[in-house]
């Protein structure tokens, strides 16, 4: 395949911000030297819908707020920031092939991460190579983690913690049995490997798990299946447009085990809009809302008001606590990549979900969490010194 690497440039204006699918977003001031920030993000293919909502309307809001702030501090100097993107199309090649250019040809001062686990498993080498901090807001991955490349932070809490604190929760909830689906590629092989590496020693059976390919358009056979087994828990592996399918059609044969855990999708306002009050009680991943905290409030706010729609509740946060990291350690160091790489790794950042700092290149601050949709908001509902609401521990029926 080829791909064609000449961007249109334009200035972002508050009118053009929600213009997701420019290929580049422009941010020059005459007489000043902008900060050139270079990276892919999926405007079409099936990780679309991921990435439109959890991650490049945060890298626009957060550049626009920056240039409307003056520029990005480097050292004390204020410099505007200017966007190079492009669309890669959800195909990995294309990410690799346009990641190169940004960093090899181009030579941009930063990047930022594209979007889904699969996606960063296969630019993050390639950025260690070349040299340049990748704060990483949507890579589950604890393969990836492993790989211990200096470079590379991961934000998001990884399957291990994640299906850990599914299954402390199904636990304390007397949950027995449980069917899982799960997507047939790296985010959902390795969510399951850990789903079942957290089951050992517990007394819950997995009386089904089955896989799907990229792109299912039906999974009713499947859930039918599920539903004759009767289980106490449903467990959802699944990207955004799989996470709605799956409730859609569990909901019109009225499959309606007292827990219902679907992700990723489910902590998007989408899910809220798609399924109205059936939401109520459902469950997913997500790890924050904005009443964490005072800066969580400022952000969902800002994020409505210029993007004109909810930021989601878990890897929106993971994004701006990335981007604010980023801005936090180019104000003290500057643009020298080694020594951003030497700050990142070794200290404690202020963010809009608290504090976090790194070990080994993975978020070592915020541990694994369940959401769950409550009267209209997605709340954090364990672990207990996490949570924003108490857990809704039997689901109500779907509602029509």
């Amino acid at each position: 395949m080829t791909q064609d690497f000449n961007p249109k440039r334009r200035l972002l204006s508050a009118a053009m911000i929600a213009a997701a699918a420019a290929p580049t977003v422009g941010f020059a001031q005459s007489g000043d030297k902008p900060v050139r920030i270079g990276y892919t993000m999926s405007r079409s293919g099936p990780y679309a819908p991921g990435a439109q909502v959890s991650q490049e309307p945060n890298y626009l809001l957060w550049a626009q707020q920056v240039n409307a702030a003056g520029g990005l501090s480097v050292k004390g100097q204020k410099r505007k920031v200017e966007l190079v993107s492009y669309d890669d199309r959800s195909e990995i090649e294309t990410a690799v092939r346009t990641y190169e250019k940004l960093m090899g040809s181009d030579k941009v001062d930063l990047i930022l991460p594209p979007w889904g686990s699969a996606m960063n498993f296969a630019i993050a080498p390639l950025a260690n190579r070349f040299g340049y901090p990748m704060l990483a807001p949507t890579a589950l991955s604890r393969k990836l983690i492993d790989m211990q490349l200096p470079y590379f932070f991961s934000l998001l809490q990884q399957p291990d913690k994640m299906m850990g604190a599914l299954v402390d929760m199904l636990t304390a909830n007397n949950v027995k049995t449980i069917a899982v689906i799960y997507m047939d590629d790296l985010f959902g092989i390795e969510n399951m490997a850990s789903l079942r590496v957290a089951l050992r020693g517990k007394n819950i059976q997995i009386v089904e798990s089955k896989s799907y390919p990229l792109g299912v358009k039906d999974l009713s056979s499947v859930l039918k299946a599920i539903k004759g087994m009767n289980p106490d828990a449903f467990i959802g592996i699944t990207y955004p447009p799989d996470t709605i399918l799956a409730s859609t059609q569990s909901r019109e044969i009225e499959f309606n085990p007292r827990i219902f855990y679907a992700s990723v999708g489910t902590a998007f306002p989408l899910y809220k809009a798609r399924m109205g009050a059936s939401a109520e009680g459902v469950m997913g991943m997500g790890s924050w809302n904005s009443r964490v905290s005072p800066g969580a409030k400022a952000y969902f706010d800002a994020h409505v008001a210029q993007m004109k729609k909810e930021p989601d509740r878990w890897a929106s946060g993971h994004a701006w606590a990335g981007l604010e990291i980023l801005q936090q350690a180019v104000g003290k160091v500057g643009l020298d990549r080694k020594a951003l790489r030497e700050h990142i790794a070794s200290t404690e950042f202020n963010t809009i979900l608290g504090k976090i700092r790194f070990s080994q290149g993975e978020n070592a601050s915020i541990p694994g969490t369940v959401g769950q949709w409550q009267n209209g908001e997605f709340e954090v509902v364990w672990p207990a010194n996490r949570a924003t609401a108490k857990l809704i521990p039997v689901k109500p029926a779907w509602k029509k």
